[in-house]
């Protein structure tokens, strides 16, 4: 149970995080999308609202919904092709219809400058 709500409602709360707050958060997102990844697992719809905070006190985050995500085979050439995310933190190449697991790191760049600035930069 994750009584610290969603790193969005954080956000919309303190419009933005601390440096050393985004610090911790990202490393444990990177983490968490690094292991996924190594299980040939891409998100592929990560935002604020698919990060829990385990509770007020913690800067411990949980990755959730896995709606959007799939298996790539153990083939790692192969490419993507369906378009889902969502529109402030989807990759360019999802747009194209041509992208793999990298989609993600676009996700998380937008993610860390959202914590920041204390929104979107697009």
């Amino acid at each position: 149970m994750c009584t610290g709500g969603e790193l969005f409602d954080e956000l919309a709360t303190n419009n933005n995080l601390s440096e050393e707050t985004t610090s911790v958060v990202a490393q444990q997102i990177i983490s968490a999308v690094c292991y996924l990844h190594k299980q040939n697992i891409v998100h592929r719809d990560l935002k604020p609202e698919s990060i829990m905070i385990e509770s007020k006190k913690s800067k411990i985050i949980k990755l959730i919904d896995f709606g959007a995500s799939t298996v790539l085979s153990l083939n790692k050439k192969e490419k993507l092709k369906e378009v889902v995310g969502s529109p402030y933190y989807i990759a360019p190449e999802v747009l194209m219809g041509n992208y793999d697991e990298k989609c993600d790191n676009w996700s998380i760049g937008i993610i860390i400058y959202t914590m920041l600035a204390g929104r979107p930069p697009f």
